[in-house]
């Protein structure tokens, strides 16, 4: 058999996602280049690793059995690089991230000077909604995780980052009636949601249940991305986290209702488990956002406290 790493790699990811659509997309390259290693690596045996029925891609019981010999393939020949990196004494290993979707527009500052600095370590970051994040904590499939928002049923410990403010907001299209009340407000204009288990989503009912509030639901969207867009385009408001919407507000496509009550107020922390083991690259990182976390604050987010 001549199957390469490349292969492995993209079985790999094709076993996990039961896509290959999804799997170009999660590896970086083109539908048809998928397409054809997986053929290339499917050829070399003669049991189908694969199958597809109607439209939906299954990963038969052999395939299964073969994606996990190719993992442990694949981390061997990763632990042959970090040994070669650490003989030549450079910090090396995986450092696993996983980062609530509002996060992402926080959680990149605090590391792109590490990792900079320390080029044998490799960088996986997750970007997925609080339910997840939690769940992948939970796990133990990654070395920390963002959150605004302490899970209650784990033991963590925590580094606190910075304030995560939340404001209502509107398109500068829309043309608000500032006469209305609080309570008008929230029953007469359309709002729009993020998804269940969302941390802001959390955070918006519990105002609008405080306030007693008949808030009129309009929509529900899966990312504060969607949510943004939908707020642009003028389709309804929303309560959103000032950290992603800096430049709509300095473009003046995006304006901030001032509301009694908000903005809400959290606060970002980086968590592990308690009982975690970590890395040395996991550990030279906390040790970096020990020393670093301030600067990076005061350079990058010094805006935040002008609004």
């Amino acid at each position: 058999m001549n199957y390469t790493l490349h292969q492995l790699q993209i079985f790999l990811k094709i076993s996990e996602l039961k896509s290959i659509t999804k799997a170009s997309e999660a590896l970086h390259l083109t539908q048809p280049a998928v397409s054809i290693q997986l053929r290339n690596f499917q050829e070399q045996f003669p049991i189908p690793l694969t199958e597809v029925v109607g439209r939906q891609l299954y990963v038969t019981d052999f395939g299964i059995e073969i994606a996990v010999a190719a993992e442990k393939i694949l981390n061997e020949v990763q632990s042959i690089n970090y040994k070669t990196l650490a003989f030549k004494g450079q910090l090396s290993g995986r450092l696993k991230i996983s980062v609530v979707s509002t996060g992402k527009y926080v959680m990149p500052y605090f590391l792109s000077d590490f990792i900079i600095q320390n080029e044998g370590v490799e960088l996986l970051m997750d970007v997925t909604n609080k339910s997840r994040v939690i769940e992948s904590l939970e796990q133990n499939s990654v070395d920390f995780a963002l959150v605004s928002v302490l899970p209650e049923k784990l033991k963590v410990d925590k580094i606190t980052l910075m304030e995560n403010k939340l404001f209502f907001i509107a398109s500068t299209k829309l043309k608000l009636d500032k006469s209305l009340s609080r309570k008008k407000l929230f029953e007469e204009v359309p709002l729009i949601y993020r998804e269940p288990g969302s941390a802001t989503r959390n955070a918006m009912e519990s105002f609008i249940a405080k306030n007693k509030f008949a808030a009129r639901k309009t929509m529900e969207l899966t990312s504060n991305e969607a949510v943004k867009q939908a707020v642009l385009s003028g389709l309804g408001c929303s309560i959103m986290p000032l950290i992603g919407i800096r430049n709509e507000l300095a473009n003046e496509e995006l304006q901030i209702i001032p509301v009694k009550g908000l903005p809400l107020k959290t606060t970002w922390n980086l968590i592990w488990l308690t009982s975690k083991k970590q890395s040395p690259a996991a550990k030279a990182y906390l040790d970096f956002l020990n020393i670093e976390k301030d600067r990076v604050i005061k350079d990058q987010f010094a805006w935040i406290n002008n609004i």
